[in-house]
């Protein structure tokens, strides 16, 4: 009888560990892979723009394109992962997102079909975050959750990175083949590691909180919760000025004088973005599981520093004439931008555990907003001032407005 009873006892934490861990990696590599594609674009607009004549309307709809596609797969992509699952989501996304930015230089003398493969790639590309937020929400506890996503912004900055400082040194035909190899590459590992968790057949599934799948919300539900639209509009902040100096950092240090070379440096932002987030998420945990914060304290400290400390700093962005001074801002910017990781980006598993992949995918629709418009509106603002800081201005007022309304209205209380 005793030999049954060990027989049947739970895997030791080591084991739980391991399998989080992997958990974890996985979904980073699929961030990583993500963030990455998202940048050739901007480098390679460069040297295209010189090859095909484009104009500065026509970059900024190239640039653009990409968050029609994003915008409206978001909620698509979370209810496919209730569905069928992350493991299938995750791999068609990320095998249709790859063959977009491996077939871009066949298609590149042909303005409409680079606009149309860059909504292709917006699309497929909406399905990740969401269905990883899914397979989060059901396999990483609260006490490692902040730490998770930590690293999972994290992967993605590296991937931004790498893109950053190699990309320059490539043909831009290059870029965009190379990073869709990886992606491809990206399936196979994905098919032969992952495996989908059940709590009948696994006992690290039984040690976490219990998720209801089939608990079902209508969808009222996700836009009555002043909770919910506090992280809505925290996303929404964040990402106004990211999508800024996502699209645009290479164009506007190319017009204060930087060269190719300079353009290379670009890749110290996220590398910032990348070392912060990290960090970031540790020390929330931290402060959640030996200091003894409450988790909504933690959310809004984080959620604060993240977006109040980019306010600051992005203005300051756009005042320097040297090209290295701005490096330096901006790489402050983004560093302290990967706090949100840690603050309203974790808080979806806290209020709605049965529904973070929809909730972030809702979320993740209104925040893509900022990349549409981004796009021809930089270039209506900049054409018609003549200056680059009237953009940086607003940037900086909506992460104001983002951190009052997130620290006045968010919760850590489950609400679907």
């Amino acid at each position: 009888m005793s030999e049954k009873i060990e027989m049947k006892a739970p895997e030791p934490r080591m084991a739980r560990i391991s399998k989080t861990t992997k958990i974890v990696a996985l979904c980073s590599l699929a961030n990583f892979v993500n963030a990455a594609d998202r940048v050739i674009m901007p480098i390679a607009v460069v040297p295209m723009t010189k090859q095909f004549n484009w104009d500065l309307q026509e970059q900024g709809w190239v640039l653009s394109a990409f968050a029609f596609g994003y915008i409206s797969s978001q909620i698509i992509g979370g209810r496919t992962a209730q569905h069928f699952g992350g493991k299938i989501t995750l791999g068609f996304a990320v095998a249709v997102w790859s063959l977009a930015t491996f077939m871009t230089p066949f298609i590149a003398p042909y303005l409409g079909l680079v606009i149309m493969s860059r909504v292709l790639l917006g699309f497929a590309e909406g399905f990740c975050l969401p269905t990883i937020y899914h397979i989060f929400s059901h396999t990483i506890t609260a006490e490692e959750r902040s730490r998770s996503f930590g690293y999972l912004v994290a992967a993605g900055s590296v991937g931004q990175t790498i893109a950053a400082v190699i990309c320059p040194r490539f043909p831009w035909p290059m870029m965009f083949y190379s990073f869709g190899i990886i992606g491809m590459a990206w399936i196979v590992i994905w098919v032969l590691m992952f495996k989908e968790s059940t709590a009948e057949g696994d006992t690290e599934m039984l040690l976490l909180p219990k998720v209801d799948t089939r608990h079902s919300a209508t969808w009222s539900a996700f836009i009555m919760h002043r909770a919910l639209w506090a992280i809505y509009s925290a996303h929404f902040a964040m990402n106004w000025s990211n999508y800024i100096i996502l699209s645009w950092l290479p164009t506007y240090l190319t017009q204060l004088g930087a060269n190719k070379n300079d353009i290379s440096f670009t890749a110290i932002p996220y590398i910032m973005n990348s070392l912060v987030g990290v960090a970031a998420g540790h020390y929330a945990d931290s402060l959640i599981s030996k200091r003894q914060w409450t988790l909504l304290s933690v959310r809004r400290l984080m959620s604060t520093i993240g977006l109040l400390g980019p306010a600051v700093f992005i203005l300051l962005f756009g005042k320097m004439q040297s090209v290295l001074l701005a490096l330096c801002f901006v790489s402050i910017s983004l560093g302290l931008c990967a706090c949100n990781s840690a603050g309203h980006m974790s808080n979806h598993a806290d209020v709605a555990p049965n529904h973070a992949g929809i909730t972030f995918a809702i979320s993740n629709t209104l925040a893509t907003i900022p990349g549409i418009t981004c796009g021809p509106v930089t270039a209506a603002i900049v054409s018609y001032t003549g200056s680059w800081y009237p953009v940086f201005v607003i940037a900086a007022s909506v992460n104001l407005a983002g951190a009052l309304i997130y620290n006045s209205q968010s919760s850590a209380s489950q609400v679907l």
